[in-house]
């Protein structure tokens, strides 16, 4: 088996620390090297480039997109693949609604009562605004927010509560032991 490479293109920095954080640990294991990259501040020239760079060395990718206002699954990834030319529609996988909303999937009722916030059976329609008005005001911050939640994040409940989350990991054949 040769040397396998992955990249996983993420828009932004709370995606990021998402990916880092509860993605990269299990499937890295599959990988001989893994890394995320901040495509959102990246000029379109760049990404490009840089996808056809992980091409030429035969290495996997990735690209990590909010649906947004786009309708449906489909048009979103049809608007991306207008923007970068060459990208494989199947490497697209497009989070619903928002990073958010996989946050937010991984939190079992218990978990979240104990946050202070209040259980969702699932997360498919929560936007960045939702989220953020939910946080209760004893963190000091949104990011103070969001790593409580990784550090007490359940990839079998997140798989449970937000589709798009659950297609990922099936799509990428995660193997999750440990988070039954």
């Amino acid at each position: 088996m040769g040397y396998k490479r992955l990249f996983i293109f993420v828009e932004g920095e709370d995606d990021r620390k998402f990916f880092d954080k509860i993605i990269l640990p299990k499937i890295q294991r599959k990988y001989n090297f893994v890394r995320t990259i901040r495509y959102a501040t990246l000029k379109k020239e760049k990404i490009v480039n840089f996808l056809k760079s992980i091409k030429s060395m035969d290495a996997e990718y990735i690209f990590v997109a909010d649906i947004n206002s786009s309708p449906c699954v489909t048009d979103k990834k049809r608007t991306i693949q207008n923007k970068f030319k060459n990208i494989d529609e199947q490497r697209i996988i497009v989070v619903i609604m928002e990073i958010e909303s996989w946050y937010l999937a991984g939190l079992d009722d218990e978990t979240s009562r104990k946050l202070g916030i209040h259980p969702y059976n699932a997360t498919d329609n929560i936007t960045k605004e939702q989220f953020n008005r939910l946080i209760p005001k004893r963190y000091g911050s949104r990011i103070d927010f969001m790593s409580e939640i990784l550090k007490n994040f359940s990839i079998e409940t997140a798989k449970q509560k937000n589709r798009s989350f659950k297609y990922f990991i099936e799509k990428y054949n995660c193997v999750f032991e440990n988070d039954m």
